[in-house]
């Protein structure tokens, strides 16, 4: 935990070394908290190793821009096929009134 100079808010980051170099990242992420002094497991390519995240589930592979980001998306499809299947074209509502199941027999 390192406390903001601005705020004076406790901001938990993660500090970690390669070679000689030395980076620290922000952990903060809605509905994760950390401990002062708690380890965690960083992952960073080795090309960026400045662009580095926690491992964990919620936040390294499910991050919130990527979660509204589908919510919508799936809202959106769906009130597409929803107006789709509500409103069918003349044709259809035809083919549809005009359709007789065939008779077949038990085993075909």
């Amino acid at each position: 935990m390192v406390k903001d100079s601005s705020t004076n808010q406790l901001i938990p980051k993660a500090f970690y070394t390669i070679g000689i170099n030395a980076f620290s990242i922000n952990v903060a992420y809605p509905l994760l908290s950390y401990q002062a002094g708690e380890k965690v497991t960083v992952i960073f390519e080795t090309e960026h190793p400045s662009k580095a995240s926690v491992y964990r589930f919620w936040g390294y592979w499910i991050h919130w821009e990527e979660l509204i980001g589908s919510i919508i998306a799936v809202i959106f499809l769906f009130q597409i096929a929803v107006s789709i299947t509500n409103n069918p074209t003349e044709s259809a509502m035809k083919e549809q009134l005009d359709y007789t199941p065939e008779k077949k027999t038990k085993y075909d």
